[in-house]
Protein backbone atom coordinates (compact mmCIF):
# COMPACT_ATOMS: atom_id res chain seq x y z
CA UNK A 1 0.00 0.00 0.00
CA UNK A 2 2.70 2.35 0.50
CA UNK A 3 5.67 3.48 -2.06
CA UNK A 4 8.36 5.89 -1.70
CA UNK A 5 6.01 8.64 -2.88
CA UNK A 6 3.11 8.50 -0.22
CA UNK A 7 2.47 7.66 3.46
CA UNK A 8 1.88 4.94 5.82
CA UNK A 9 -2.13 4.43 6.09
CA UNK A 10 -3.26 5.54 9.56
CA UNK A 11 -4.37 3.53 12.08
CA UNK A 12 -7.56 4.42 10.71
CA UNK A 13 -7.22 3.80 7.75
CA UNK A 14 -5.70 0.18 8.53
CA UNK A 15 -9.32 -0.50 10.33
CA UNK A 16 -10.72 0.28 7.52
CA UNK A 17 -8.89 -2.13 5.14
CA UNK A 18 -9.52 -5.13 8.10
CA UNK A 19 -12.79 -3.72 7.83
CA UNK A 20 -13.53 -4.59 4.24
CA UNK A 21 -11.65 -7.55 3.85
CA UNK A 22 -14.78 -10.25 3.74
CA UNK A 23 -15.99 -7.90 0.61
CA UNK A 24 -12.49 -7.50 -1.33
CA UNK A 25 -12.51 -9.53 -4.16
CA UNK A 26 -12.31 -8.97 -8.01
CA UNK A 27 -15.18 -7.27 -9.74
CA UNK A 28 -15.93 -5.72 -6.13
CA UNK A 29 -16.03 -1.76 -6.20
CA UNK A 30 -12.90 0.40 -5.44
CA UNK A 31 -12.15 0.06 -1.86
CA UNK A 32 -11.85 4.21 -0.63
CA UNK A 33 -12.33 5.23 -4.19
CA UNK A 34 -8.42 4.76 -4.68
CA UNK A 35 -8.52 0.93 -5.46
CA UNK A 36 -9.48 -1.32 -8.18
CA UNK A 37 -8.96 -5.13 -6.40
CA UNK A 38 -7.83 -7.46 -9.63
CA UNK A 39 -7.28 -10.66 -7.65
CA UNK A 40 -6.66 -12.72 -4.84
CA UNK A 41 -2.77 -13.09 -4.38
CA UNK A 42 -2.82 -15.50 -1.36
CA UNK A 43 -3.94 -16.34 2.11
CA UNK A 44 -2.57 -17.21 4.91
CA UNK A 45 -3.18 -18.10 8.66
CA UNK A 46 -3.41 -14.05 9.70
CA UNK A 47 -4.56 -12.21 6.25
CA UNK A 48 -5.10 -12.27 2.76
CA UNK A 49 -2.90 -10.60 0.20
CA UNK A 50 -5.01 -9.17 -3.30
CA UNK A 51 -2.96 -7.22 -6.34
CA UNK A 52 -5.19 -3.91 -7.03
CA UNK A 53 -4.59 -1.26 -9.07
CA UNK A 54 -3.66 2.39 -7.48
CA UNK A 55 -6.51 4.74 -9.17
CA UNK A 56 -4.46 7.81 -8.31
CA UNK A 57 -0.97 7.08 -9.41
CA UNK A 58 -1.64 3.85 -11.91
CA UNK A 59 0.32 1.18 -10.41
CA UNK A 60 -0.50 -2.17 -9.14
CA UNK A 61 0.26 -3.09 -5.31
CA UNK A 62 -0.37 -5.26 -2.72
CA UNK A 63 -2.76 -4.97 -0.03
CA UNK A 64 -2.82 -6.97 2.65
CA UNK A 65 -5.64 -7.22 4.77
CA UNK A 66 -5.46 -9.24 8.49
CA UNK A 67 -8.92 -11.56 8.96
CA UNK A 68 -11.37 -9.66 10.72
CA UNK A 69 -11.04 -11.93 14.19
CA UNK A 70 -7.52 -11.02 14.29
CA UNK A 71 -7.59 -7.52 13.80
CA UNK A 72 -9.70 -7.30 17.19
CA UNK A 73 -7.15 -8.90 18.68
CA UNK A 74 -4.08 -7.46 17.40
CA UNK A 75 -5.28 -3.99 16.26
CA UNK A 76 -3.71 -1.74 13.53
CA UNK A 77 -0.90 -1.06 15.26
CA UNK A 78 1.45 -4.29 14.28
CA UNK A 79 0.30 -4.08 10.87
CA UNK A 80 1.36 -0.52 10.95
CA UNK A 81 5.14 -1.81 12.35
CA UNK A 82 5.17 -4.39 9.45
CA UNK A 83 4.28 -1.19 6.99
CA UNK A 84 7.03 0.46 8.29
CA UNK A 85 9.71 -2.49 7.88
CA UNK A 86 8.51 -3.14 4.47
CA UNK A 87 9.26 0.37 3.64
CA UNK A 88 12.75 0.26 4.52
CA UNK A 89 13.57 -2.80 2.84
Amino acid sequence: MTGPDSRPPSPAAVASLTEAAVSLGPGSPTFSGRYAIERELGRGGMATVYLARDLRHDRLVAIKVLHPELAAVLGPERFLREIHLNRRA
